[in-house]
């Protein structure tokens, strides 16, 4: 438990002796600073409980606090806002606790199974700036999920079957007719073929095929029968299929890498197919399913609804699976195979009416059970400076390659040669700039749009994540530069030390509300808050060199802390720190 909550539940017990319960207490950080440090602003709540007067309340609970030695400063504004400061003695001994272990100021969670679904990649498809939020804020909160005590499994979900993969194998048909995959007179063994495609190649391979089979309803058909005849086994489709997904895997795992984001489970759709037909014969014996015009498909449509809810098509008329069928049996698999107590989705907010449709006939077909959660989170998107969804400058969907090309451009300017050696430079400026990337797309709330800015990202000053970066590496500086010993809190001589201190305490909430929001809004701004408070302090004093030994110990033990806190939180935004900047 953390130091601020084991406080709070200290003073919610003070609170209760003098005979007022607070179901919910906490305390809140005070909006004017000069009266306190922290407010308690029940008492006007509790006038109406208990039939006194807030000031009346305000005055017992102030009387009885001030008995606790760990409070200082207590005193009341107002109707009955109750203001106090935290003794530095207490602070002090605080931060010496911390400081041996951080987890000493994190409230862990009680421990759940979660299963988490972000990625969304599909195969023989680069990936685009789309892609870049769902794996972006799904790794983070999972890295949250985990620091906190969740067990996490997560996977990919490769779009690995439908509409593209005909597409794709239409393409190559014209491309390399000779390939004994279009042979009708071939016997050997389709997996011994060779598919000389890059990872290049076959990136411009499906946008080439979408254009021709919009423009050609024949060459549309024809996509249509080969994903028909790929999803029923068609053994040379099948084939060449598996060596394009290798190619493409191999590339999107690239560009995973590149952004710091792994997954437990590397599966697509495919993986489901063996549970199919078992769901649709036990979906008829059962009744969930009804035809309409052709199709078979799942009611819905709840009592409580006040708008339309379309029925979720499970079986198209012409017998093939759609997306949703998959995602279903997909749910069945995992349910199976690791009985997760929740399920976490990331992706588009524009999803969020598929995936009501999805999760009722989930809990209607009773493949989960009532106490299995399934949440889905959805985010808003990357706009350019128009507004609309960030484009090349063609018009076209920008690759995530792209996108790490032109931050990687942009930091690469403002990289200081004079400490970066030539040959780390291109790594530096990549590092940098996908720091600046990962924590600007971090920053506003999980559903909130936001403006692409690669100069504005890319800043040393502000809100940014060169700005956090550098700030860690000077405090990793001054540390070396530090004798080796033993540094712990013993005094404080001005309110800038005292104010990192109390920002380092702070730490609990952002972490909780996080992963309570699943947005890493909170978390992103406490350590631009942490870091600005720290790095007035530091412009304020010579740590390094202060005559006080006294001072110097705390402030090499605050530099530490802070530094500490802030690899912890960059480590969960999934956001790797150079040597050098």
């Amino acid at each position: 438990m953390s130091i601020i909550k084991k406080l709070e539940e200290e003073i919610k017990t003070q609170i209760s002796e003098v005979g007022y319960e607070i179901k919910d207490f906490s305390l809140v950080v005070s909006s004017r600073p000069e009266l306190g440090d922290y407010q308690i602003n029940d008492a006007m709540k509790l006038a109406k409980e208990y039939h006194d007067s807030p000031i009346n309340i305000a005055g017992k609970i102030v009387e009885k606090l001030k008995e606790n030695n760990k409070l200082t400063n207590i005193n009341i504004a107002g109707p009955g806002f109750i203001n106090l400061s935290l003794s530095d003695e207490f602070i002090k001994n605080s931060l010496n606790e911390i400081n041996e272990d951080l987890k000493n100021n994190v409230d862990m969670v009680n421990k759940k199974r979660i299963f988490m679904d972000y990625g969304g990649a599909n195969i023989a498809k680069t990936l685009h700036v789309g892609h870049l939020r769902s794996a972006n804020i799904g790794e983070a909160v999972k890295r949250l999920a985990k620091y906190l005590g969740h067990e996490v499994i997560s996977d990919v979900h490769f779009g690995d079957i439908g509409r593209q993969s005909g597409m794709v194998i239409s393409e190559i048909k014209r491309r390399y007719p000779d390939l004994d995959y279009f042979n009708e007179n071939f016997t050997g063994n389709y997996d011994d073929i060779e598919l000389n495609i890059t990872e290049e190649e076959l990136g411009e391979i499906y946008p080439t095929a979408s254009i021709a089979a919009k423009a050609d309803e024949e060459r549309m058909k024809e996509v249509v029968q080969i994903t028909k005849e790929l999803e029923e086994g068609n053994k040379s489709y099948v084939s060449l299929w598996n060596k394009i997904k290798e190619i493409s895997i191999k590339d999107i795992k690239n560009v995973y890498k590149d952004i710091n984001t792994t997954f437990d489970l590397y599966e697509g759709e495919t993986e489901c197919y063996e549970f199919i037909p078992e769901l649709v014969e036990r979906f008829e014996k059962e009744n969930y399913l009804r035809v309409s015009e052709d199709a078979k498909v799942i009611d819905v449509l709840e009592d409580k609804d006040s708008s339309p809810m379309p029925p979720l098509v499970f079986i198209k008329s012409n017998g093939a699976t759609l997306y949703a069928t998959r995602e279903i049996a997909t749910l069945y698999s995992r349910v199976k195979r690791f009985n997760p107590d929740e399920f976490w989705y990331f992706t588009d907010i524009r999803q969020s009416l598929y995936f009501e449709q999805v999760f009722r006939a989930a809990r209607k077909t009773k493949i989960v059970d009532e106490n299995t959660k399934l949440n889905h989170y959805g985010f808003g998107t990357m706009n350019g400076k128009d507004g609309k969804p960030f484009k090349t400058r063609d018009g076209g969907v920008m690759s995530l390659k792209e996108l790490i090309k032109i931050i990687t451009e942009e930091t690469a300017k403002r990289l200081n040669k004079d400490i970066v050696e030539e040959d780390k430079r291109e790594e530096t400026a990549k590092m940098i700039g996908i720091a600046a990337l990962k924590y600007a797309d971090l920053i506003p709330y999980r559903e909130t749009d936001y403006i692409f800015d690669p100069e504005k990202f890319t800043s040393l000053e502000g809100k940014t994540g060169p700005y956090l970066l550098y700030s860690t590496i000077r405090m990793k500086s001054l540390l070396n530069k530090a004798e080796e010993k033993k540094y712990s809190f013993i005094e404080f001589n001005n309110k800038e030390d005292r104010k990192v201190a109390l920002e380092i305490l702070k730490l609990p909430k952002a972490l909780n509300k996080s992963l309570e929001e699943k947005s890493l809004n909170e978390l992103t701004d406490y350590i631009y808050k942490l870091t600005s408070s720290y790095n007035t302090f530091y412009n304020e004093n010579k740590v390094l060199i202060e005559e006080n030994e006294n001072l110097r110990d705390t402030w090499i033990a605050l530099t530490s802390l802070v530094y500490k806190t802030n690899m912890d939180i960059l480590n969960i935004l999934g956001i790797n720190i150079p040597e050098k900047m």
